[in-house]
């Protein structure tokens, strides 16, 4: 059995966790090839947006834990891969968590490391390795803080509760809310509308937002204008321009661009 499977719809790459039997759990290997396929889908030109998934009704239920019992247990090392794989990459193009089921402990990493996340009404999300002492070693404390902001990510991360439906989504850890067993066609449908847009733009706009976490506010300025400007000599800016004066896509009408 593959423990990662990779679909390709058109522009879209769909990223499965294939381990139903572990309620998609992630130990080692698969960490690895969930860490090759994303690296995969950012190499490939003919790709713009990556779902992240989980088979049979459950996104990904952390790490398996029995696997570090016959020495497949996940990573846990300073450089490198994250112990659930991809979790210490920043891509150059955007990924949309379709989330059916648990998305808990190193689930709910994964789940906050992707740029947005379309969600089942019932779907879980919770720390719940609180339970056993296993530590947030995938980005928990850091993106849950800066998504949620200080006082929801305690919430989550001191008690180890599971938050689903509306609360999930004021939140903010679920930016869309859809019906059970549709997670992934709301996810195909707003990776569509993504994919609709100039590549470059939306691209450049996106690590601007992800790299002035590092900078003052004068050199995040800075840097957002530089990339900004490469946009702009690029010619894109113009074709929109153009598209723009020629009357398409006024008034909010994104299915003229």
């Amino acid at each position: 059995m593959n423990n990662v499977l990779v679909e390709k719809i058109d522009e879209i790459s769909v990223i499965s966790i294939n381990r139903p039997h572990a309620r998609n759990a992630v130990d080692g290997p698969t960490a690895t090839l969930l860490a090759d396929a994303f690296r995969e889908f950012d190499a490939d030109n003919t790709q713009k947006v990556a779902i992240l998934t989980g088979t049979e009704g459950t996104f990904c239920a952390g790490a398996d834990l029995k696997a570090v019992s016959t020495g497949n247990g996940n990573r846990v090392k300073l450089d490198g891969d994250g112990p659930m794989g991809p979790t210490r990459m920043l891509l150059g193009k955007p990924v949309i968590a379709a989330i059916e089921g648990f998305a808990v402990a190193g689930g709910l990493e994964l789940a906050a490391w992707c740029d947005l996340r379309v969600a089942a009404q019932d779907a879980i999300f919770g720390v719940y390795c609180r339970r056993w002492g296993v530590p947030l070693v995938d980005g928990g404390t850091v993106r849950l803080t800066r998504l949620l902001g200080h006082s929801h990510a305690m919430d989550l991360i001191l008690t180890g509760r599971g938050i689903c439906g509306d609360e999930a989504k004021q939140m903010g850890i679920a930016n869309r809310l859809t019906n059970k067993g549709e997670a992934l066609s709301g996810a195909i449908a707003l990776a569509r509308e993504l994919c609709a847009f100039p590549q470059k733009c939306m691209r450049s706009d996106r690590l601007s937002s992800y790299e002035q976490w590092n900078l003052s506010i004068p050199e995040a300025l800075q840097y957002e204008t530089e990339l900004g400007r490469e946009v702009i000599k690029s010619g894109e800016t113009a074709e929109g321009a153009k598209r723009f004066a020629g009357g398409r896509g006024r008034h909010g009408n994104f299915n003229e661009i």
